[in-house]
């Protein structure tokens, strides 16, 4: 139902599983190992899948920290958005190549949950995209000394408001990763 009427494709965002962004997070491995499942289907299935990575002066370009996790192996031919904002289509090429691939309809997964995430959901939702966020499948460490709440916290809230979200010709949903389709 997006707005973006001719993109007919559902395609799987990978963002900032890095070393340094998910070394201390909330269920680190359960969620990694969610995501290359979810990369694995999106694979099997013919849906593209995305990898973006963030870098800026405490995650530097080139760094041990700045590396994907090494469960999460990408593919040459998968694209991958170097980012310098939260919003993963803030400065960077990712909407040319959602539209190259004709998506529509994105799966979002990865960290934190709390900031890159987040802003990546509304960052597609006003542009037009359907999106759908895997419950299970993005994570955020504990900024609770800051005053956030604990991270499990920070995640089933982003989840339960998520899923109430609308805006005119397009979805916002949340899925357990088990119940994810890239048709």
């Amino acid at each position: 139902m997006t707005t973006l009427d001719a993109r007919t494709h559902t395609a799987l965002l990978v963002i900032d599983v890095q070393k340094g962004v998910v070394a201390d997070a909330h269920e680190r491995d359960a969620v990694v190992a969610t995501i290359a499942a979810l990369v694995d289907r999106a694979r099997e299935e013919g849906a593209p899948v995305v990898w973006v990575q963030h870098s800026d002066d405490d995650l530097v370009k080139g760094s041990d920290a700045w590396e994907y996790a090494p469960e999460l192996i990408r593919r040459d031919a998968e694209p991958l958005i170097h980012k310098n904002y939260g919003d993963s289509f803030e400065d960077t090429e990712l909407e040319e190549v959602l539209a190259g691939a004709g998506a529509g309809h994105l799966i979002v997964t990865g960290a934190s949950t709390d900031a890159c995430i987040r802003s990546t959901l509304h960052g597609a939702f006003v542009r037009g995209y359907d999106v759908t966020l895997v419950a299970d499948a993005h994570t955020t460490e504990d900024t609770s000394k800051w005053g956030a709440p604990p991270p499990d916290q920070v995640i089933a809230h982003t989840n339960l408001y998520w899923r109430y979200q609308s805006a005119p010709g397009r979805t916002a949903a949340v899925a357990e990763a088990k119940d994810v389709t890239f048709q």
